[in-house]
């Protein structure tokens, strides 16, 4: 992803978070592929992960995934929260989601150890609708997204634990995205070291899906 290639970089507060081939690439999913630094305060990233951690714990990880996209992970979907995570998870859905878009009853949450990541993936429209959006927690990673038809087309996300990244549209449908693994993970000429990495995902409902209907296998995100 460098080389001589000319890399732009968005800046949003701080330091940058978004970085890609082009200014026009940057421009054309300056709406799709989004990232907000510090969404969560530290005592907010605490509570979501207090509450996880005793499900979590119970499942072990996991080296073949049904669609070979993920490795080493374990992951549950979950409907029921403390009142504490609830507001958390209504503060993501007004500012990732639009007031038509209704979500999927069970958030997804997915547990990478430290040298596990996500292969390059485009997810499948039946899983999940338009939009995207995670919280990570734990550990810094950089999602990349390349262009399926033009793959000199990228972006790069950098994701630090307390931010909220949402992807919507054409970075859901015409990018893969992955979780670089720890030994590829800069951002960059800046190395970010991968630790074990939890995300919170919300999904919009798939079109064509009712509310109430069962869910079929989450993306990974």
């Amino acid at each position: 992803m460098s080389g001589g290639m000319w890399l732009a970089l968005r800046t949003l507060s701080g330091p940058g978070w978004v970085r890609g081939s082009s200014p026009a690439v940057l421009r054309r999913l300056r709406d799709s592929a989004v990232v907000r630094p510090g969404f969560l305060s530290a005592e907010e990233e605490e509570t979501l992960s207090r509450e996880l951690e005793p499900e979590l714990h119970r499942r072990r990880y996991e080296f073949d995934h049904w669609d070979s996209a993920i490795h080493g992970f374990r992951e549950t979907e979950k409907s029921r929260w403390s009142e504490a995570s609830r507001a958390i998870l209504r503060r993501v859905q007004e500012t990732a989601f639009g007031p038509g878009q209704t979500l999927l009853p069970s958030v997804h949450v997915l547990d990478l150890e430290p040298r596990g990541y996500i292969k390059p993936h485009v997810d499948s429209i039946k899983f999940c609708g338009a939009t995207i959006a995670g919280l990570s927690l734990l550990s810094p990673s950089v999602m990349r997204l390349v262009h399926t038809q033009e793959p000199g087309e990228w972006l790069e996300l950098l994701l630090e634990p307390g931010s909220l990244y949402i992807l919507r549209d054409s970075a859901r449908y015409d990018y893969s995205h992955e979780i670089l693994r720890d030994e590829e993970s800069f951002f960059g000429e800046r190395r970010v070291p991968r630790g074990r990495r939890i995300s919170v995902i919300c999904r919009s409902l798939p079109k064509g899906m009712r509310p109430g209907e069962p869910g079929l296998p989450p993306p990974a995100c």
